[in-house]
């Protein structure tokens, strides 16, 4: 199974939304709460090329985005390849 990283806010509506599409997949994912951990903004910024908003996900180390992104892929049956090694 892919590596995957989610960014998040706990007050973060698209975070949890994009956190249940890996819970129904049963795919596990780390979550790095910038809330919690304010210093990882910056690293969350320059591995997304610039991403400010969170959720941004990274799978496998492949910047997705956030969560239109995640359930674009979804909803066009792309995101499971993803998922796969």
């Amino acid at each position: 199974m892919a590596n995957v990283v989610i960014y998040t806010r706990m007050t973060c509506g698209f975070c949890v939304r994009a956190k249940s599409i890996f819970t129904q997949k049963n795919v596990d994912f780390e979550e790095i709460s910038i809330d919690l951990h304010p210093e990882k903004r910056a690293e969350m910024i320059q591995r997304s090329n610039g991403g400010m908003t969170v959720p941004q996900i990274f799978i496998d180390d492949q910047v997705i985005g956030g969560c239109d992104d995640l359930m674009d892929l979804h909803y066009s049956q792309k995101l499971d390849a993803l998922l796969i090694n």
